[in-house]
């Protein structure tokens, strides 16, 4: 039989949590205090009033709360069962099942790190444009889709997560990064069958573009109904000329792309870094706790991301069409 002090120096390895343990001591530090506001703020629910016995009366937690935090990140590193987990500690799965239904909520709301700004963190849609604004980054938008369990037959909306590309059942999430891959946002978590375009405006993204004129973006062609609205901010790959268009036109239409696709390349990898964690591979809870484990994730992987130094170049602006040589 293990004990909790085995689970617990076996479970912190990087292997299992996908963070080094320098990161993970930071992490439980910065959660301390939100979790002790939400126990103060559940217990108050409960009981319907003043607080009625001293802190720290009462029966102790079965896990402590460094092992709720490292039996989360296992879990969102590695999608083990709780089940699994449980026998680990030597505890019944619905103690490791509310651990997790704790500390996930805690670390969607932490947001995301800004490169170069140590403490600053990206929660909403406006931040990242009032941050591009100042620090004058050109973003990069696209949407990836996860697939999720099918809902159960003869229930409303259960066409509502079928995918048109992937012809599955998916949820689909808008990434935001900069030009060197780290993540800025990650959001707007919606039914893999609405379309990527769609589901970034319901989060607010052309009245963002109105408010900041001078922030540029590089999309896909899901997002071409953007590129047409706002043509001086947003960057969509060019339309593809007629068969019988002239040679040079074709030449200079697949440069063009190319140098596009290589643009917007760096947000592709940053999708890449969060596939690396197994439920957003393919995610087997719940489809309501996917947006958090999402945002959760995707947080922890902007925190490594942040740290990469920036690197310094020159922009390349596209050629058009008409500019290259027939």
């Amino acid at each position: 039989m293990t004990t909790k002090e085995w689970a617990r120096a076996a479970l912190s390895h990087p292997a299992f949590t996908g963070i080094s343990r320098a990161h993970l001591g930071g992490l439980i530090e910065e959660l301390a205090d939100p979790w002790i506001a939400w126990c103060e703020s559940a217990l108050h629910e409960r009981r319907g009033g003043k607080r009625k016995q001293q802190p720290g009366a009462g029966p102790k937690h079965d896990l402590v709360f460094t092992d709720r935090v490292l039996v989360t990140l296992v879990h969102l590193r590695t999608q083990l069962p709780h089940a699994a987990l449980a026998e680990l500690y030597s505890l019944e799965r619905s103690t490791i099942t509310r651990a997790i239904s704790e500390i996930r909520p805690l670390l969607a709301a932490r947001g995301f790190a800004v490169p170069d700004r140590p403490g600053l963190r990206l929660r909403t849609l406006a931040d990242v444009f009032a941050y591009a604004a100042a620090e004058n980054v050109k973003l990069r938008i696209d949407g990836t889709e996860t697939q999720v369990r099918r809902p159960k037959a003869h229930r409303p909306g259960r066409c509502a997560f079928v995918s048109g590309k992937k012809k599955q059942n998916t949820y689909k999430t808008t990434t935001v990064s900069d030009g060197q891959g780290r993540t800025l946002w990650s959001g707007a978590d919606r039914p893999g069958r609405m379309h990527d375009q769609t589901a970034v405006r319901t989060e607010g993204i052309a009245e963002q573009l109105r408010l900041h004129p001078n922030v540029k973006a590089e999309v896909d062609e899901g997002y071409r109904g953007l590129a047409n609205e706002f043509p001086d901010q947003v960057s969509a790959p060019p339309k593809k000329p007629k068969d019988d268009a002239p040679l040079g036109d074709q030449y200079a239409w697949r440069e063009q792309r190319r140098r596009q696709s290589s643009a917007r390349i760096c947000v592709e990898h940053a999708n890449a870094e969060h596939k690396q964690w197994r439920p957003l591979q393919r995610f087997l809870g719940r489809r309501e706790n996917y947006p958090a484990t999402h945002r959760a994730i995707a947080g922890l992987v902007s925190d490594r991301a942040a740290q990469r130094a920036t690197r310094r170049k020159p922009s390349t602006e596209l050629v058009p069409v008409h500019a290259t040589a027939r």
